[in-house]
């Protein structure tokens, strides 16, 4: 049933209904689960014209959604996050630190700095970004910083480890997919890695000189001996987890406890600590009453990409895509466009890579080498679904930061910059690959 293949016409009529409702949504502002319903029934209506049966349909469904399910269990325990370390006073605690330690003059620097440290160390964007993205976050809330900007820092430097660090899944993944060994893999990423970092100091060394002088500094002043060892336990908790490599839903899990029983143990009665968790804290965000949608459209996702790859949609028209290419910079060029193309309908961050990986491989090897493939991947698959609003990296990242990803992308100069940087670093080694060739011809 598999080689039940779908034609060119209803291909484009799925992308077409698919993209048409999430951009409508995304637009008027009413819940992605929506937007994404359409799409979904125009595929469920071309599988059932390929005479697969509705409970052959249902498993399928069934199991896509069972993939997501890590996302769907971290994004509802992400929703108790904030208001339970609120309630616990570990905000409050982590804010006046950081307004002790933190130079306002650099402040878009030095998150983004920090972002790096941890995501390099954690290996995980989502790990990254609950453990010093939360505090950074509040500290810019109480400066009066604009939060768009500081949470466009802190996913760049979150992306950086999530696409680079050893320690990362999705980098694990592509690495398995491309069947190359990890340090080669970031050996081929190396030059455009360092190059968009440096963009990105620059870009916020700017604007941190812009914007600075409009924010008044802190007082400096700290009394220690009023600070709580047992406040830091939440997120010493999360962090530690994610250190060991344990399961990062035990991570949030232990670290929402223990802030729920701190908060009980300062006099925070059961009923407002139920009530702020439901509905979040004014200011900061969070709460399930603001996460139930989002939870929703995560597993209609889940379903639509169980069929998208259990009924083989798209590979068949990827493997004819770079046929007819002849240079580094043409081979490049498509690789983007039909990566970018996969991130906007797979809506998740393990698709794309699989997609791509397994599609363009042969076509890599056989023509410039595995490293030259991982290069542009890292550079371009790794990144997309984290600027797409509705994929599932995006909202992860936009859900804990607090801000709206259209709002913060503009910042969020990393996963913007490094598909430019991959293109022109093509450019560049074609003219050498030339140059070559002429040269061996005179």
């Amino acid at each position: 049933m598999k080689d039940e293949r779908f034609n060119g016409i209803q291909v484009l009529l799925l992308m077409t209904v698919t993209l048409v409702g999430v951009l409508l949504s995304v637009t008027f502002h009413f819940p992605l689960v929506i937007g994404f319903c359409p799409g979904f029934l125009v595929l469920l209506f071309l599988s059932l014209s390929k005479k697969m049966k509705p409970l052959e349909l249902f498993k399928i469904c069934k199991n896509g959604i069972y993939k997501t399910k890590i996302v769907l269990i971290i994004l509802f325990l992400v929703s108790f996050l904030l208001p339970s370390w609120y309630l616990s006073g570990t905000i409050n605690q982590m804010v006046t630190i950081a307004l002790h330690f933190i130079t306002v003059k650099h402040f878009l620097v030095l998150s983004f700095l920090a972002a790096i440290i941890f995501s390099m160390i954690l290996g995980t964007s989502v790990g990254t970004l609950s453990s010093i993205g939360v505090p950074i976050m509040s500290t810019a809330i109480v400066l009066h910083f604009p939060i768009k900007m500081v949470a466009g820092a802190l996913v760049s430097g979150a992306f950086v480890g999530d696409r680079t660090s050893p320690f990362s899944s999705s980098h694990q993944l592509m690495a398995g997919t491309l069947e190359i060994s990890v340090k080669k893999q970031g050996k081929a990423m190396l030059f455009t890695t360092i190059l968009a970092i440096l963009i990105c100091l620059a870009f916020y060394h700017l604007l941190d000189s812009q914007y600075s002088s409009l924010i008044t500094s802190p007082t400096k002043n700290i009394n220690w001996k009023n600070l709580s060892f047992i406040k830091f336990l939440p997120p010493i908790l999360l962090i530690l987890f994610v250190l060991f490599r344990l399961s990062i839903v035990y991570a949030f899990l232990a670290s929402i406890f223990t802030a729920c029983v701190i908060a009980s143990m300062q006099g925070v009665h059961s009923i407002k600590l139920m009530f702020d968790l439901w509905n979040g804290i004014s200011g900061l965000g969070g709460g399930l009453s603001h996460m139930y949608e989002l939870l929703l459209f995560l597993a209609l996702a889940g379903a639509y990409n169980g069929l998208l790859e259990e009924m083989n949609v798209i590979q068949p028209y990827l493997d004819r895509f770079l046929q007819k290419s002849k240079t580094l910079f043409g081979d490049t060029l498509k690789t983007l466009i039909a990566t970018f193309f996969i991130s906007m309908i797979a809506a998740n961050q393990t698709l794309p890579i699989i997609l791509t990986g397994r599609s363009f491989l042969p076509h890599w090897e056989s023509k410039y080498g595995k490293e030259e493939l991982a290069r542009v991947m890292g550079d371009s698959t790794m990144l997309f679904p984290g600027i797409i609003p509705w994929s599932v990296f995006a909202i992860m990242c936009s859900t804990i930061v607090g801000v709206p990803l259209l709002e913060y992308l503009p910042y969020a100069v990393f996963p913007l910059i490094l598909p430019c940087l991959t293109l022109l670093n093509s450019f560049l080694k074609q003219i050498k690959i030339f140059k070559k060739v002429k040269s061996k011809v005179a």
